[in-house]
């Protein structure tokens, strides 16, 4: 087996070198950057055609975790993924990646599954006299249940889950708090940026550090894009199309981020479209004008992305040296309104048949707007969630029924710490949640 080990840097610059498994353990660079590899694989993707998801998924995997046995990998990857993502076409020369058949509908779970069975291979050495791992992690919306989900019960670690109170819709909500056990919810009053601050905040807080053995399950993890990284990989295999544009909804950029990086592995794909709603108007500006200013993210219809400082923003401009011309060739920024939103989820439903979801509806608007000006190119939509996740938010447009994974949690109780958005206020919550002195 090959043992010369991946080595990663922090986008901050003054973080040490250091490994994948001990990037994965600590989510965060200790200087605030993220970690990416410092020199990505190169793959062959001719030798992907007509092969499984998982399949695509090891050979993509092998190339990043040296460390581990090819058979144990394999395992890894076969309990991540007893689902694949599936590809239908709506026209010609669009295609839907559908990326919402893992157990809580959402593409999350492809990340954060992956994720847990990773960090469980790390800690299987732990002695019991060891700290816990403590995995701190913010969601607008579909973060939280896939992690929750792929999380629940796994021994030895703790996750704490941050959410905007009113901001993720019921069933969401529901998802990341009736899990229980090692699960534990805290309800901020305040915004998703507001609960990602915090996250980042507690990897610099000295107190907090020799309390906790701490990591993230945000996509500042590079465990988190290395995953969603396979889907792009086995798409681009099996779809068998020209000139491939894939239009992602965009939040907080880490699953376009995971495209870019499939790309710069050797991926063959033109263009990537990072559709977002108003919130991304932030980063559609970075790309007109040269500079970034994140403002505090409002309320749409499609709350997973209402995100206003990008985390994975920083990868995307490590990938290019901060080279703006060489980020607007391969990734555009357009944004749009929810009123464009609903009109798309019910022009997709009359005319060919399909629900979407509010992001992905967003994603569809990318994709037009895309065709306008390069009809000889095919997009891929990158569907997100199922839209029965957002009932409530398209309830007056048509009726969706729920699909028995959603049902389930309609009589769950709720639990969960209510928080006001106060740093040293969050932190006392979260050291009481886990029985910490």
């Amino acid at each position: 087996m090959n043992q010369v080990l991946m080595q990663l840097f922090s986008t901050n610059g003054a973080a040490p070198i250091t490994t994948l498994e001990n990037a994965i353990m600590s989510g965060q660079a200790p200087d605030g950057g993220l970690y990416l590899p410092e020199q990505l694989p190169q793959i062959n993707c001719a030798t992907h055609q007509d092969k499984s998801f998982q399949e695509i998924a090891l050979s993509v995997a092998s190339h990043f975790f040296s460390d581990i046995e090819t058979s144990r990998l394999s395992q890894i990857i076969q309990q991540a993924f007893p689902f694949a993502p599936k590809t239908i076409d709506l026209t010609p020369q669009i295609s839907v990646m559908e990326l919402f058949h893992g157990p809580t509908l959402a593409f999350k779970d492809f990340g954060a599954r992956f994720m847990a069975q990773i960090m469980s291979y790390y800690t299987e050495p732990v002695v019991a006299s060891a700290k816990r791992l403590t995995i701190l992690v913010a969601t607008s919306g579909d973060t939280g249940g896939a992690v929750a989900s792929a999380f629940h019960k796994v021994p030895n670690i703790d996750v704490v889950i941050l959410y905007p109170s009113g901001m993720v819709s019921e069933l969401q909500e529901k998802q990341l708090t009736t899990f229980g056990d090692n699960i534990y919810a805290v309800e901020v009053a305040g915004t998703f940026d507001d609960c990602q601050k915090f996250v980042k905040s507690a990897f610099r807080d000295e107190d907090f550090n020799k309390s906790f053995k701490l990591t993230s399950a945000n996509s500042i993890n590079i465990a988190r894009l290395i995953p969603q990284s396979f889907y792009y990989f086995g798409t681009v295999a099996n779809i068998k199309k020209d000139n491939i544009v894939f239009s992602v909804p965009s939040g907080n950029f880490g699953n376009v981020a995971a495209g870019l990086m499939a790309s710069l592995m050797g991926m063959p794909v033109k263009h990537f479209i990072s559709a977002t709603n108003c919130n991304g108007k932030v980063v559609s500006d970075y790309l007109d004008t040269g500079t970034f200013e994140p403002k505090a993210s409002v309320c749409t219809i499609s709350n997973a992305m209402d995100v206003g400082n990008p985390s994975n923003l920083a990868r995307i401009q490590s990938f290019y040296n901060s080279d703006i011309a060489q980020i607007t060739n391969k990734l555009s920024v357009p944004y749009f309104s929810d009123e464009d939103t609903k009109t798309a989820i019910k022009e997709v439903k009359e005319k060919y048949n399909y629900l979407m979801c509010p992001h992905t509806a967003v994603g569809f608007l990318g994709a037009k707007q895309h065709l306008v000006k390069q009809p000889e190119d095919h997009v891929i939509i990158a569907a997100t969630a199922h839209p029965a996740k957002f009932k409530s938010e398209v309830d007056t447009l048509m009726d969706i029924p729920l699909p028995p994974e959603l049902a389930c949690l309609i009589d769950l109780k709720k639990e969960a710490s209510k928080v006001e958005n106060d740093y040293q206020k969050i932190k006392n919550t979260v050291y009481k949640l886990l029985d910490v002195e």
